[in-house]
C-alpha cells in the first residue's frame, strides 16, 4: 500500500531529533516522476520494514524541502539519527533506493 503524502510537513527540528533510520521523501501526488518512482520505493521499502517513511508534499516556499535543498521530485533523503546519510533524486531503480536504505539501517534488511 502506498504511503500518502503528508499535507502538514514536520519541522526540521523534529526530523533532526528522530532516532534511528528514516526515509524522507519529497514530491507531489501530481508529479509524474513521483508516480513513476512509487513502485520502486515501495519495492525497496518492503525489504526494510523497520525504516519509517515520511512523504512530504513539497512545493515552492515549503520550509522543510528548502532546508534540504530539494530541487527535483522525487528526492529521497535517507537519515540516521536525524543526519542525512544518503540521497537519491529521481531514482531509476529500486536498487538505488535499497542502497540508501541499507546505509541508514546499518546494512540489515
Amino acid at each position: 500500500m502506498s504511503t500518502p503524502f503528508e499535507t502538514h510537513e514536520p519541522a526540521r527540528a523534529d526530523i533532526e531529533a528522530r532516532h534511528g533510520p528514516l526515509l524522507l521523501e519529497f514530491g507531489s501526488p501530481t508529479c509524474g516522476h513521483c508516480r513513476r518512482a512509487q513502485p520502486l520505493v515501495e519495492e525497496a521499502l518492503a525489504a526494510f520494514p523497520a525504516v519509517p517513511h515520511i512523504k512530504v508534499a513539497d512545493g515552492p516556499g515549503q520550509p522543510l524541502g528548502r532546508s534540504f535543498r530539494v530541487k527535483l521530485w522525487p528526492t529521497l533523503v535517507f537519515l540516521r539519527d536525524g543526519v542525512e546519510v544518503a540521497r537519491a533524486v529521481r531514482p531509476p531503480s529500486s536498487a538505488e533506493v535499497s542502497a540508501g536504505l541499507q546505509q541508514v539501517s546499518g546494512g540489515a534488511a
